[in-house]
C-alpha cells in the first residue's frame, strides 16, 4: 500500500516544552486517518509542520515519498489541502466570491468548477448571502471547499466538527465520506470527538504527550472493542477444542487467557462449559467504547 505521509522520529521543542516527541505516523493512500489526542497532545503542531507552517526541531517527514528537506517538497504540497484550527474566510464575501479569491491564489486557470464545488459542499443555494452570516457548519463547509480549490488528493482537517451542532456534525461527516469514496481523497482528520471519528475513520493514530502510542486499522480496533467474554483458565487446550467444535470466534491471548467474541448469555455460556467440565478461574464480559479504549491506552502509557 502506498504511504502518502510518513514521519520519522519527528520532534518539536519550544524552549523546555516538547510538543512532539519522536512522533511516527503512516497515512496510507485512500485512508481516512483519525488522529486522536487530548487538547495539547500535539495534534495541531504536527499538522502545522506537515503543512510547512513550522519546522521540526529534529526528525523528518515525507509526503508522497518526498522528504521535507527536498527542494521538491513545495511542489508536492500543491497536492494537499488543509484547514488548520479555523477556516480562512472573508466574512464580507459570498461563498462564490471566497472561492474565486482562492482560485486566484492557487492559480486555477478558470472558475468553471466553482458551481460544482459549491454543490459538493452543500452551499449552492447561498447566493448573495455573506459568509459572516453563515452558520458555523456552513462556514466549516465553505472552509473545506476553499481547501479543495486546488483539487487536492490529500486533505488535512484539524478539528473540523469542533463546536458544531448535531446537524452540522452529520453534514461534515457525510461530506468527508463523500470526498473519500467519490473523489478518492486521502484524509487526515484530527479530533477529540472519538465517537464521531469511529463512524468514518479507516485508520487511527493515538497521540499522547507528543508521541504516537498506537496506530491501528478500524478493523483491528473493532476487534479489540467488540463484545467479548474473557476467560482465565489453567489450560487453554480443552477450551480451544470446545470452541473449535462449536465454531465459536475466539482468540488465545496467552497461556491462561482466551477471548470469546460475540453476544452470549453469560449464565448460559458458563452452564454449557460446566457440562463439559470446563471450569474457568475467572470469566467476565467486556465491551469498550472508543473513548474508553483511548483512556485505557494513554493510562497504560502514562503508567509505564
Amino acid at each position: 500500500m502506498e504511504v502518502i505521509l510518513e514521519t520519522n522520529n519527528l520532534e518539536k521543542k519550544y524552549k523546555d516544552f516538547r510538543a512532539l516527541n519522536h512522533t511516527n505516523i503512516h497515512v496510507e493512500k485512500g485512508a481516512i486517518y483519525g488522529l486522536i489526542g487530548k487538547n495539547g497532545a500535539g495534534k495541531t503542531t504536527l499538522i502545522r509542520i506537515i503543512c510547512g507552517l513550522q519546522e521540526p526541531t529534529n526528525g523528518e517527514y515525507s509526503i508522497y515519498g518526498v522528504k521535507n528537506n527536498s527542494h521538491m517538497i513545495s511542489n508536492v504540497r500543491k497536492r494537499m489541502g488543509a484547514i488548520i484550527e479555523t477556516p480562512s474566510i472573508y466574512g464580507e464575501m459570498t461563498a462564490r466570491d471566497n472561492l474565486i479569491e482562492q482560485y486566484k491564489l492557487v492559480g486555477m486557470p478558470s472558475f468553471d468548477s466553482i458551481d460544482e464545488l459549491l454543490k459538493l459542499v452543500g452551499l449552492e443555494g447561498t447566493g448573495k448571502k455573506k459568509a459572516k452570516n453563515f452558520s458555523l457548519g456552513m462556514k466549516q463547509r465553505l472552509g473545506i471547499a476553499i481547501a479543495l480549490a486546488n483539487n487536492p488528493d490529500f486533505l488535512i482537517l484539524d478539528e473540523p466538527i469542533n463546536g458544531l451542532d448535531p446537524q452540522g456534525i452529520i453534514e461534515i461527516r457525510e461530506l468527508i465520506l463523500r470526498l473519500n469514496k467519490e473523489r478518492r481523497i486521502t484524509i487526515l482528520i484530527s479530533s477529540h470527538y472519538l465517537d464521531e471519528l469511529s463512524k468514518i475513520a479507516t485508520h487511527y493514530g493515538f497521540l499522547d504527550s507528543g508521541s504516537i502510542i498506537e496506530e491501528i486499522t478500524s478493523e483491528e480496533l473493532m476487534k479489540k472493542m467488540e463484545h467479548k467474554i474473557i476467560l482465565k483458565v489453567k489450560d487453554t487446550k480443552e477450551f480451544v477444542q470446545y470452541f473449535e467444535e462449536n465454531k465459536m470466534s475466539y482468540e488465545v491471548m496467552d497461556s491462561k487467557t482466551i477471548n470469546v467474541y460475540g453476544k452470549y448469555n453469560l449464565a448460559k455460556f458458563v452452564s454449557e462449559l460446566s457440562k463439559k467440565n470446563l471450569i474457568a478461574d475467572d470469566i467476565h464480559e467486556q465491551e469498550e467504547s472508543l473513548e474508553n479504549y483511548y483512556m485505557n491506552l494513554i493510562g497504560g502509557a502514562n503508567n509505564d
